[in-house]
């Protein structure tokens, strides 16, 4: 199973949430993007919910000279969240990553800003809060998002993904309920799961936001 780009993964994700909100339904709900991958296959989701949609700001904690390989991730002011499994076989700790949490967490803030372009984050208290990426290896950028969310007291917290590792769970606490279209057996990258997989610039994220956010959106 492959996706044809993060559109198509949105629209399937979308007939998903439909089926499970039948009966009891989502409270007021709010989708939140993780990007920048997470954005287009969010806008499918908003659009089928007619539910609003923003960002949620995570920063990666890359390895020593691998910074695509997430060992942990930062969100806010909150601590950061480690992949302790990583941690052990780098032999490494927490306190070996302080520079780079302080890099991370600068660049979350900046990317606050440039995305939202003004507008204050979203309620997220007594919501049905959706978070959207468009894939889950590790997971580690997804826990660090979800206790980010938890803290803030959502009625109910739902991470919504077109395909995920078996390794890339999330713990039962973190999630009300988790919705994972594809699950592969071997799992080497998200993208591999995708036709188009091209890189998403902070300009389609900014145009994306703002299409939803304009008075006739009623955003």
């Amino acid at each position: 199973m492959r996706f044809q780009n993060r559109r198509q993964a949105g629209q399937d994700l979308a007939v998903a949430l439909l089926r499970r909100a039948e009966g009891g339904g989502f409270v007021d709900p709010l989708v939140l993007a993780l990007p920048r991958g997470g954005v287009p296959v969010a806008a499918e989701i908003a659009h089928a919910l007619r539910a609003p949609l923003d960002v949620l700001v995570v920063r990666k904690i890359g390895a020593p000279g691998q910074p695509e390989a997430g060992v942990g991730a930062v969100v806010g002011e909150d601590p950061p969240v480690f992949d302790q499994e990583a941690l052990a076989l780098l032999d490494m700790t927490e306190y070996q990553f302080t520079q780079a949490v302080a890099r991370q967490r600068a660049e979350v803030h900046r990317l606050e800003e440039l995305y939202r372009e003004g507008r204050p984050a979203p309620r997220v208290r007594d919501r049905t809060v959706i978070l959207v990426d468009d894939g889950l290896a590790t997971g580690v950028t997804a826990r660090a998002a979800l206790l980010h969310l938890r803290r803030r007291s959502p009625a109910r917290l739902v991470l919504a993904i077109p395909v995920c590792s078996g390794l890339g769970v999330v713990r039962q606490h973190e999630a009300d309920d988790v919705i994972c279209l594809h699950r592969p057996e071997h799992f080497y990258a998200v993208g591999e799961w995708y036709v188009d997989f091209g890189q998403l610039s902070d300009r389609e994220v900014i145009d994306t936001l703002r299409s939803v956010h304009t008075p006739a959106s009623g955003g």
